[in-house]
């Protein structure tokens, strides 16, 4: 099978992203952070806190950089809202070993992807009670 080639499947990704997600639940957002970058490579990503935690109607941000070795490589992923989770550094900076779907980096997981596993991390028993810092607070 032919690899789809960086640009094209950011464009694909960048599509799906404003028509609202690719078969996401609808509590995740993503999209370039500036429309004029050719490169695609800053985009901005939006986490609405899953329900019964302690991050329920919290609206979550994060800086996600596709490099050149993306899809091929993860992204990095950076919480711009503070946030305590285990997958998360004190930068900010989202550690995808710590994340059972995103462990395993295959060039098929898209920014999509990404934004749901770590929604579904905030939700798991022993993440969704975790202290929080103050609403509102950035690293």
């Amino acid at each position: 099978m032919a690899k789809v080639p960086r640009n094209f499947r950011l464009m694909d990704e960048l599509e799906k992203g404003e028509k609202g997600g690719d078969g996401g639940d609808g509590f995740c957002s993503y999209g370039l952070a500036d429309g004029e970058d050719l490169t695609m490579t800053n985009w901005n990503g939006t986490i609405l806190g899953p329900p019964h935690s302690v991050h329920e109607n919290r609206i979550y941000s994060l800086s996600i950089e596709c490099t050149d070795a993306y899809p091929d490589t993860p992204p990095n992923v950076k919480f711009v809202s503070k946030i305590n989770l285990p997958a998360v550094g004190p930068d900010g900076q989202v550690n995808f070993s710590k994340i059972a779907q995103l462990a395993q980096w295959r060039r098929e997981i898209t920014i999509q992807d990404i934004l749901v596993a770590i929604r579904r991390s905030m939700a798991e028993p022993n993440n969704k009670k975790l202290p929080q810092p103050a609403e509102g607070t950035e690293y």
